[in-house]
């Protein structure tokens, strides 16, 4: 069944902006409500990331492209946090909404597909930016560092919320089931996220593994971050932009379709 509202009347216009901020500002209050959970929490992770490897590593490590280890980790960390986050929050409300049969409240507004699409990447977008902030300044307030870059630093943010906010609710859309959903999560995201330059430049690969990391879009998210955070990457960031913007409007693009043909949304 089709859900498609592109040739229904419109009253308000070929935009429903107001349906269209409800629908973000639900998404965002959705998660400030538990804000220990969803800002805290991953702050919390991301320090105990940087401990542990610091412990275990020690300050004899060689630095790495030119810096410090730690401070070359820090924005992996940030990034993974940040897109690990966006996925959590578009998977995680259209799957509840699912399992719990109110998926209708949103399906029945007057909101085209495109409309659900944004309302819910702005929700994973902010929360992604949010959490950038909060790790950003516990980096500089416990590390000293500070972004060399800050503009292309927070577009690469906003890139990684929109790409893994798409992705999830791509997944959300097609899992029925929260174990279908944590699957997902445990086979696709997580091996993304931690296989991508998080912990490693990637130029120390061998040459097969060195060319599978440049077709991940993570990898590109996580080598922009860095370079807007300490000024080195292991690739262009202005190709990392064009990789990273060509992937979110993919995957938003299935996901639209999803969205607009009603795939395992409705009976």
């Amino acid at each position: 069944m089709q859900i498609d509202t592109d040739h229904d009347p419109r009253r308000f216009g070929a935009v429903n902006w107001m349906g269209l901020y409800t629908l973000a500002q639900r998404e965002t209050l959705r998660f400030l409500a538990v804000w220990t959970q969803t800002l805290l929490a991953p702050l919390v992770t991301a320090g105990l990331f940087l401990l542990i490897f610091n412990i275990a590593v020690g300050p004899g490590r060689p630095d790495v492209m030119g810096v410090s280890f730690l401070t070359f980790l820090a924005p992996g960390i940030m990034m993974m946090t940040v897109i690990q986050n966006a996925f959590a929050n578009t998977s995680s409300s259209m799957v509840i909404a699912k399992v719990q049969g109110n998926i209708v409240d949103t399906l029945m507004p007057p909101l085209s597909p495109l409309e659900i699409l944004l309302g819910y990447l702005a929700g994973g977008i902010i929360r992604g930016v949010l959490i950038a902030c909060v790790v950003a300044v516990a980096l500089a307030l416990v590390l000293g560092l500070v972004p060399q870059n800050s503009l292309i630093a927070l577009l690469f943010v906003v890139l990684g919320g929109a790409f893994m906010g798409a992705l999830g609710l791509f997944a959300g859309i097609f899992a029925n089931k929260f174990d279908q959903m944590a699957a997902i999560t445990n086979f696709i995201v997580t091996p993304l996220a931690f296989l991508s330059g998080t912990f490693y430049s990637v130029e120390a690969l061998p040459p097969i593994l060195n060319r599978l990391s440049h077709v991940n879009p993570v990898f590109y998210l996580i080598d922009g971050l860095r370079y807007g955070m300490i000024g080195v990457s292991d690739s262009s960031p202005y190709l990392g932009m064009v990789v990273c913007t060509g992937a979110t409007v993919l995957v938003g693009a299935l996901t639209w379709q999803m969205l607009r043909t009603g795939y395992r949304l409705k009976a």
